[in-house]
């Protein structure tokens, strides 16, 4: 009834997840820029880019479901290894996951491989978001009963927000996020660079927060975890699960836009908003894909996303930093004086070909990247 001792719903989403970040999203966001219809421009290649600063897209939903995901397995696995290995080991085994992914955080957007110490920026990244939101969230699997867990979101949120209102504003540059990135940050925040008086100037482009945001990335993760211990706990009776599932989907869905009246819903500073929408879409297709796999037990035909969700850190990596256009160029660059435009398109398909053909032979291996 499980997959590897977790429900198959779960890496089946988180491989509907990379599917579209490292897969998808890249070939039609160049194949619809390129047909250049207007009408699928408004909807479709709109709902492909992120949002300028406030509101909600598709595409914002990506980094949020990756972190809701991270703390879906929680549950299942911290709750055990303690238990076999008692609180020093598993401690171990917690900060070494977290430098492990601060890390490859790092080498994917910290500019690392430019080997250039002036690009190199400390905290920017989607795998640094989980890894702090991991930490985080820790203590509250391990030393809280369930019951417990969405108040200490509440009080988080509620943290996050106080400042929020009362320091600066909302605008990009002007909020308390913006501001705490800069002072502790300084050079080493993404999009930053120095002068040649020695100051540091920070790009008026860039506008994602990190440090003070991390305790609402906490609140994603931990609110996976909560939905982690639904689906472990739910027993044999997967019908009640369900809808406890989708019951949370509706009261994050509505207390989120209830919310977003007096706070806006802005993924740029992880807004508590936001982060009470996004999980209520998270738990929404949870619910969906938990129904539908584990309680119909429709389960043929989930293989190719198997590929990426059982394998997503070594998607995000392959996806992030190798370029795989550089081999379909080789074999296929006479075809760009034939069809022109189309030819980035064509290297972008090939790409995400390549890197699923694989991640398809990493999975047949049985090759998994844990960290």
């Amino acid at each position: 009834m499980k997959n590897n001792g977790r429900l198959l719903s779960l890496d089946v989403l988180r491989g509907l997840d990379l599917m579209l970040l490292v897969g998808l999203q890249p070939v039609m966001r160049h194949f619809l820029i390129e047909l250049d219809n207007p009408l699928l421009n408004d909807t479709l290649l709109y709902q492909l880019d992120h949002a300028q600063w406030e509101g909600f897209r598709v595409w914002d939903l990506v980094m949020p479901l990756f972190l809701f995901m991270s703390g879906v397995t929680m549950p299942y696995s911290l709750p055990k290894y303690r238990k076999n290995n008692g609180n020093m080991k598993v401690w171990c085994r917690v900060m070494k996951r977290f430098f492990l992914l601060f890390a490859l955080g790092m080498v994917v957007q910290g500019n690392i491989l430019s080997l250039d110490p002036y690009r190199i920026y400390i905290y920017s990244n989607t795998l640094q978001a989980i890894a702090v939101g991991y930490l985080l969230t820790v203590p509250m699997v391990l030393y809280l009963k369930p019951k417990w867990w969405l108040a200490v979101i509440t009080a988080l949120l509620v943290i996050y927000s106080v400042p929020m209102h009362i320091v600066g504003d909302w605008s990009p540059q002007g909020n308390f996020a913006c501001i705490v990135d800069k002072i502790i940050l300084g050079r080493f925040r993404d999009g930053s660079s120095i002068a040649q008086d020695g100051s540091v100037i920070f790009a008026q482009w860039y506008d994602y927060t990190w440090l003070w945001s991390s305790l609402t990335f906490c609140c994603t993760v931990a609110l996976g975890s909560f939905a982690g211990h639904l689906t472990k706990n739910g027993g044999s009776n997967r019908t009640a699960t369900a809808k406890r599932l989708f019951a949370m989907a509706a009261a994050m869905l509505v207390t989120g836009v209830l919310t977003g009246e007096f706070q806006p819903i802005i993924k740029r500073v992880w807004s508590a908003s936001m982060v009470l929408y996004s999980a209520g879409w998270c738990y929404l297709l949870l619910a969906v894909s938990y129904w539908w796999i584990d309680l119909k037990g429709h389960r043929k035909g989930w293989d190719w996303l198997l590929y990426y969700g059982c394998n997503a850190i070594t998607a995000y990596l392959l996806g992030e930093i190798m370029n795989f256009r550089c081999i379909a160029s080789s074999l296929l660059h006479g075809t760009e004086q034939y069809i022109g435009g189309w030819y980035p398109v064509l290297l972008t398909a090939c790409n995400s070909i390549i890197l699923f053909f694989i991640l398809r032979a990493l999975y047949k291996a049985r090759l998994f990247l844990k960290v």
